[in-house]
This record gives C-alpha cells, structure tokens and sequence, in this order.
C-alpha cells in the first residue's frame, strides 16, 4: 500500500480567499488546450488572434454550466429539488463530464455561428486540446481526494481521507493517464497532421474518452446516490456507452461528408 499525499487543496491562501488547485486546472488546461490548437484555428479557419481570445469565454461558460447541470440532472436531481439554494454552490463539488461535454459542444456551436466558421472545424480543435485540461483536472481530483477507487489489496491502493479505513484503487491517476495523457497521444498528433475530414478527431476523441473511462469504472466507486443501474454497471457506464456510439455515429457521417475539411499539416 502507498500512503495517500496529503496535499492542502489549495495552492494560495490571502485571509480568507483561497486559490484551489481545482480551478488553477481549469483555467490551465482551457488556455493552454487553446493556445496549443491556435495554428490550427488560424490556418484552417482563418480565425484571427482576436476571435481566438474570445474562445476560452464561450469554452468556460460551457463546461460550468455543462458540467454542473450535467451532475444535477444525471447524479443527484432529488436532492438539488429539495436543496435549490445548493445548484450554485460549486464550492461543495459536483462536476459532470459527460455535461461538460454538452455544455461545450453548445458553446462551441455558438461560437462557431457568431464567427461564421465551421462547427465541427472548430470541435476538432477543441477535441485536440481538452485532454490537457482532463489530465489536469483528474490530478486535481486526486488532490481533493476526491472519486476515488473501490476497494482493492493491490499494492498500489491508497487510503483516502475522505474513503474509510480500506484502501482503494487511485483511480483519479488511472484516468489522468488514460482519459488525458494516452488519448492526447492519439488525437493530437492526428490533428497537427491535419489529414481527417471534419468531425473524425472528434469522432476518436468522444469513442476513445467512452471506452478508456467505460474501462476505468470498473475500478472507480460509483456515487453512493446512484449506485450500480442495469447488468451491473454504473451511469457513467452507461453514459460512456452512449459516447461510444456517438464517436462511431460522427466517423460514419464524416466518410459520408462530401467535402475533406483539413487542409495540410500545421508548421512545426
């Protein structure tokens, strides 16, 4: 067993303000995804410095709002019913990623209409760039403690403040590995590349996250409200399940596409 780090939440305290290691993830991984993926906004859709500075605004606001209402009405809708007040409450935690997703996705359609760009030219960017913000995020998971694993003897299990006296599965690394570094590997030397169609390294980024995070469930604890849904798996099984064949559903649309919407390699 490896003794779990015990690292203050936060990274800055001034009095009663207090600078989270959650938020600093957010906003690093959102700028520094854009500012890797800026060549290719430039180049490909001819977006200017000054559009792409408006960009991480429409992406913020999506994966909050997203995010947060994803968690209200996929984990924990009863409560927030009783406790209303709480929808606002970020502080006490409750982020989906799988709301995030949405939320993202309409901020980027937005953001794509009010520039006169194309969506999915501008989904395929973001896709390149948001596993940095993933690894990120998940680190900072696992700095609060926070979706931790299930219960397990490996000799790597830890035990978690906030998980009881056994040790459990740091799963928050297992998908900082896989859901960020391993799938960044992937989508985003195929976008510098610049030879897919629109939508097809969002296709590989929507099917890789679904069936890395599907896998990684296995070994992490499901919310205690929710608990295991049919055949034994757990919602975001099930939400993963659906962003698998939401990937597939976008790669068979983008071969049917009649136009090839990459235009060569970016510079090195």
């Amino acid at each position: 067993m490896i003794s779990y780090p015990q690292i203050l939440p936060y990274f800055l305290k001034i009095g009663p303000l207090e600078l989270r290691w959650y938020g600093l993830a957010y906003a690093v991984g959102v700028f520094g995804g854009i500012w890797a993926i800026t060549p290719g906004l430039k180049q490909r859709l001819g977006l200017t410095l000054d559009q792409i500075s408006s960009l991480p605004i429409y992406l913020m606001l999506g994966i909050v709002l997203g995010g947060r209402f994803g968690y209200i009405l996929f984990y924990d809708l009863p409560y927030y019913l009783r406790y209303p007040s709480e929808v606002l409450a970020l502080w006490h935690g409750g982020m989906s990623f799988h709301g995030g997703c949405l939320g993202s996705l309409a901020a980027l359609w937005i953001f794509a209409r009010v520039h006169r760009t194309r969506v999915w030219g501008v989904v395929d960017a973001i896709c390149a760039g948001a596993p940095l913000g993933i690894f990120l995020g998940r680190m900072a998971n696992f700095i609060n403690g926070e979706l931790f694993g299930r219960v397990t003897t490996l000799p790597w299990a830890m035990i978690f403040p906030n998980g009881g006296p056994l040790p459990r599965h740091p799963s928050q690394l297992y998908e900082a590995l896989l859901e960020g570094l391993v799938l960044g590997l992937v989508v985003y030397p195929l976008y510098r590349r610049g030879q897919l169609r629109d939508g097809q390294v969002s296709a590989l980024f929507v099917g890789l996250y679904g069936l890395f995070r599907f896998g990684i469930e296995f070994f992490r604890e499901p919310d205690q409200q929710v608990g295991f849904l049919a055949l034994g798996l757990s919602l975001g099984q099930w939400l993963c399940l659906a962003m698998i064949a939401i990937g597939l559903g976008i790669w068979a649309w983008s071969l049917q596409a009649k136009t090839s919407t990459e235009t060569g390699s970016l510079p090195r």
